[in-house]
C-alpha cells in the first residue's frame, strides 16, 4: 500500500501540526488549514488555490486564512495566503516560508517543517490581525486529507 496521506504522519505528528495551529490562532482572528492528499495532478498551485475555496478559507470575515497543501506522493506543496494576510506580509515572507519548509521536506522532517512554517504564520497573523474579544474560530483546526 505504502504512503498514502491519511497515514503519511504519525499519530503524534497529527497532534504536534493541530496544536500548531491552535497555537498560530490563539491570539489572532487569522485561520490556518493543513490539506493533505496524495497525488497533485496539474499544477500544485491551481490544486491548493481550489482546496482553499473548496475549505471554504475565502470566507473568513478578515480574509486572512492561509492553506499548507502538501501532495505527498508526488512531492509537491503549496502556501496560500487569502487575501487580508497576502496585504500585509513581507512581499517575499511566502517564498521564505516555502524555502524553510523545503529544508526540513529534503531531511524528510514533514511535520517539522509544517509546524515551522505554521508558528512563522501565526506570528504574522498575530502582528496584523490581533485577537478581539468577539473573534471566532471560523475554521476547523483538524488537518483535511483528500479523497485521491
Amino acid at each position: 500500500m505504502g504512503i498514502s496521506a491519511r497515514n503519511f504522519f504519525l499519530k503524534e505528528e497529527k497532534i504536534a501540526i493541530k496544536e500548531a495551529i491552535e497555537n498560530a490562532e490563539l491570539d489572532t482572528s487569522g485561520e490556518v488549514r493543513v490539506h493533505i492528499e496524495n497525488v497533485c495532478d496539474g499544477d500544485v498551485m491551481d490544486k491548493a488555490t481550489y482546496i482553499f475555496k473548496k475549505l471554504k478559507m475565502h470566507k473568513t470575515q478578515l480574509r486572512n486564512g492561509v492553506l499548507f497543501y502538501l501532495a505527498v506522493k508526488n512531492r509537491k506543496f503549496a502556501i496560500i495566503g487569502d487575501s487580508g494576510i497576502n496585504s500585509t506580509v513581507p512581499e517575499d515572507f511566502w517564498d521564505n516560508i516555502k524555502l524553510d519548509l523545503l529544508n526540513n521536506f529534503r531531511e524528510d522532517k514533514f511535520a517539522d517543517g509544517l509546524i515551522n512554517g505554521i508558528t512563522k504564520t501565526g506570528e504574522q497573523l498575530k502582528k496584523h490581525f490581533p485577537y478581539q474579544t468577539d473573534d471566532v474560530n471560523e475554521l476547523s483546526d483538524e488537518i483535511s486529507f483528500g479523497d485521491n
